[in-house]
């Protein structure tokens, strides 16, 4: 394992787990609202992570890409890789916005402070990283990433012990009182890996194509995989294990920091709002990218404007815009999953058919 691999698999958890995930809003919509059968599709998301990143990372490692368009357009062909580049980027943003929406979350959760505030903050943070090379800002959102894990490690390890009601009554709970993104706990578990891979793709493509050693840039995209499938386990089981406790908040883990220590609570926000951080900054820079090459002059004065605008639109709400954004690019994601799966078939009939002719010639 090279120090590549390792920092694709961090980059790639960094981007998929911002404000949504680390604030448990995420994991309460898509799984713990249905109960215990809600721990099978934590599990049917992590394979799906693993495989759906090794392939990515492998892809844009051999084609060298320089941009997520260039994947896209080797899935769907030129035209029709145009389209769902189009929709993606718009999607992407509208996760950018969310993230400005935590964010104002975080601060009025945790600090009695105006939800607009946090929004400001963020703003200005995303802004100042997206006129950065992108080396600069890649590094940034791995660095990040250790201390991201021990804090969702802690506090979801404690959580888990420390449930006080029984689990019967706990499942009750989580079916009746908590709504979901779907009525069915699989599909619920499709749409969570399939709108993920759609904001970590734009990324994951990007690191990848960095990486020349295609093995190294399929194993980071492994690892990051299950790394993602523990870590929502793990808040899963956390989330569940209190959920009686936990009806009507915003920021349900840092509601759980708040039950073991004030002071970790304080610490739990603040890696939140590097979580929120290193999604807004993966999706504006998407986003962006897009319409501009990074690092010009006009790249700059687009991604001002587009997270200043975003800032606007974050003022509907952290879990109304989590239930609603995430859902429908779940589903244009799957596009995206059945695009990467045909490649990985035709791949290996392709494989197939060449050593079958090597063969033959032997």
């Amino acid at each position: 394992m090279n120090k590549q691999s390792i920092q694709i698999a961090l980059a790639y958890m960094s981007v998929v787990i911002g404000g949504g995930f680390a604030s448990g809003q995420e994991v309460l919509q898509f799984f713990t609202g249905y109960g215990l059968i809600g721990i099978i599709g934590t599990l049917v998301s992590g394979l799906m992570f693993a495989f759906l990143g090794m392939q990515i990372a492998r892809m844009s490692s051999k084609m060298q890409a320089s941009s997520h368009k260039e994947v896209l357009y080797i899935l769907f062909g030129a035209r029709l890789g145009l389209v769902v580049d189009v929709v993606l980027s718009f999607f992407l943003y509208g996760v950018g916005v969310v993230m400005l929406a935590g964010s104002g979350s975080i601060f009025a959760q945790q600090y009695d402070l105006p939800p607009l505030f946090g929004g400001v903050l963020m703003s200005v943070l995303v802004i100042a990283t997206l006129c950065m090379n992108v080396k600069r800002i890649i590094d940034l959102i791995s660095a990040v990433m250790p201390f991201l894990l021990a804090m969702v490690l802690i506090i979801t390890t404690y959580s888990i012990f420390s449930y006080n009601a029984p689990i019967e009554t706990l499942d009750a709970v989580a079916r009746e009182n908590n709504e979901t993104v779907t009525g069915n706990w699989f599909v619920g578990a499709l749409l969570y890996a399939s709108f993920n891979i759609a904001v970590g793709f734009p990324m994951l493509a990007v690191i990848g194509g960095m990486t020349k050693q295609p093995k190294a840039a399929a194993l980071g995209g492994v690892l990051g995989g299950l790394g993602l499938g523990a870590l929502i386990l793990l808040l899963n089981i956390g989330l569940f294990a209190n959920i009686n406790q936990l009806q009507g908040i915003e920021m349900p883990s840092l509601a759980l920091a708040g039950r073991i220590s004030p002071i970790l609570s304080v610490v739990m926000s603040v890696a939140l709002v590097c979580m929120v951080y290193s999604t807004a900054v993966g999706m504006f820079f998407a986003f962006s990218a897009r319409f501009s090459k990074p690092e010009t002059s006009r790249f700059k004065l687009i991604s001002a404007v587009t997270v200043c605008v975003g800032l606007g639109l974050s003022l509907g709400g952290f879990s109304k815009l989590v239930g609603t954004v995430y859902p429908l690019l779940g589903y244009v994601g799957f596009a995206l999953i059945l695009a990467i799966c045909f490649n990985w078939v035709r791949g290996r009939s392709a494989a197939k058919a060449q050593k079958a002719a090597l063969d033959a010639v032997s």
